[in-house]
């Protein structure tokens, strides 16, 4: 039973990169915009926020750090996208492949670093708990946030009228033109806003998750936090639970070896991007499902003088 506790644990704290990015994506997309950049925002964010925290001890900085870097990059995607509307997926496409050149050029130096001491997270009696404590409520702060996080977005998109402004844009910019809102600002706002999330996620992975630095450490998580927001059909909380689900298969692999089945070790890092194979491929069987809940104007270029 340990052991599953342990599986479930490590679950949490997968998932969580994953899901940080992917409510990234989603605001992203929620405006209307397509971001195949983020695993090259990742790993910029990865190497922005290690460094960080290998010359100032502060985990908080290097989150600080990677939300910097997430969003500076963000930002440049959003103004070649929204303002001199170059193709979102050539755009997108060509940042991923900076995003993992440029971090492997400025992490050469760090490759060997090591982090300074990890603090231990528990919460007061319940982390004692047999088994459910330290599953549940030993994880990194980050873990509860990026949960708290879900349920604020939930808020932000369904209940505030700022959010509903963000979904009209996603759905129908020349509408939301023709009522006097700034459809492109509110756009780069969603794009830098997605890319400090992917930069956080970027920053735990290398921060948290790892703890360490590697060229190309990110191995395609930005492309399964990108699957993730199609899965979810484009709703937070199915993100979570998506994240969740694709990091228990990533664990998974570790938790099988540790059991000693007998399988070479080759397939089963292949598991969580065969799942997102398959669940991609069993989504696309009812495209009239995907069309009825993905913004309407999403990957559509913008205007304003049309």
């Amino acid at each position: 039973m340990e052991s599953y506790a342990l599986l479930l644990a490590a679950t949490l704290n997968a998932g969580t990169v994953l899901a940080i990015a992917a409510l990234g994506l989603l605001i992203n997309e929620k405006a209307g915009i397509v971001n195949l950049g983020a695993e090259g925002i990742m790993l910029c964010a990865a190497i922005a926020g290690f460094a960080a925290v290998v010359h100032t001890g502060n985990d908080w900085l290097g989150f600080a750090a990677g939300i910097g870097a997430g969003s500076l990059l963000a930002a440049a995607f959003g103004l070649l996208v929204i303002w001199l509307n170059t193709n979102q997926y050539a755009t997108g496409l060509a940042l991923s492949l900076f995003g993992t050149g440029f971090s492997a050029f400025v992490g050469i130096k760090y490759v060997q670093e090591k982090l300074p001491e990890r603090a231990s997270f528990s919460f007061p009696f319940l982390g004692d708990i047999p088994l459910v404590g330290p599953a549940l409520f030993r994880q990194h702060p980050m873990v509860y946030l990026t949960m708290a996080l879900v349920a604020g977005l939930i808020w932000f998109l369904y209940r505030s009228r700022t959010g509903l402004v963000l979904r009209s844009v996603g759905e129908s910019p020349e509408s939301a033109h023709a009522l006097g809102y700034p459809v492109r600002r509110i756009r780069l706002a969603a794009v830098v806003a997605g890319g400090a999330l992917c930069g956080l996620s970027g920053a735990y992975l290398a921060v948290v998750y790892t703890p360490l630095w590697v060229e190309g450490m990110v191995a395609g998580k930005g492309w399964i936090a990108l699957a993730l927001t199609t899965f979810a059909t484009w709703r937070p909380a199915r993100v979570l639970l998506g994240a969740y689900l694709f990091g228990g298969v990533t664990m998974l692999q570790f938790h099988l070896q540790g059991m000693g089945v007998e399988v070479p070790s080759q397939f089963l890092t292949m598991l969580p991007y065969l799942a997102t194979i398959a669940v991609l491929a069993m989504i696309s069987r009812n495209p009239a499902w995907i069309r009825i809940n993905m913004p309407a104007s999403l990957g559509k270029p913008f205007y304003p003088g049309s």
